[in-house]
């Protein structure tokens, strides 16, 4: 696989649409995002070095705490990229919608007690209303195979490293 800079010029190119803020979609937006099985992506366009908060606005899902140290954010940001988190909707055997999938994430970044523990970090982001999600709906492949090449890819041009939010691969 030939590694490839992701940003908002080269997901255009890859058939991602939405390009929506975090604050965008929090004030009602999210009917745009399609009912369908796909990936999504998180990027900070803003060039500025990050200011992380020592709690953000996660929820606290079954009473754990989403927040987590300042050392560790600073361990986990990636330098040279705007692509802060990669998630995926549906696939075999599920039924979650890209629609279904971002709602949660958003209602669990505005505090509520929502299952949606991935990505947690960029809640944790100062500006997170202003990071843009952009997804792509897919047909006939697995939303957890496109998600898992678009890490490897992104690792392959980070030095090893995934995407800030990304806890695992």
């Amino acid at each position: 696989m030939i590694a490839m800079i992701m940003n908002r010029e080269f997901l255009l190119t890859q058939d991602f649409e939405g390009f929506k803020t975090m604050g965008e979609l929090m004030d009602g937006v999210k009917m745009q995002i399609p009912a369908r099985k796909g990936v999504y992506v998180v990027l900070r366009e803003s060039g500025s070095a990050p200011q992380f908060l020592s709690e953000g606005t996660g929820g606290f899902f079954k009473g754990r705490n989403p927040n987590v140290s300042l050392a560790e954010l600073k361990d986990n940001w990636v330098e040279g990229t705007q692509v802060v988190y990669i998630g995926k909707a549906g696939g075999s055997g599920g039924s979650a919608t890209l629609q279904k999938r971002l709602s949660q994430y958003i209602r669990f970044g505005q505090g509520a007690n929502v299952d949606h523990w991935g990505g947690r970090y960029i809640w944790q982001l100062a500006d997170s209303r202003d990071l843009v999600v952009c997804w792509k709906t897919l047909t006939n492949e697995d939303p957890r195979d496109v998600e898992q090449k678009m890490i490897v890819n992104f690792k392959a041009t980070h030095s090893g490293k995934r995407p800030f939010a990304n806890l695992k691969d």
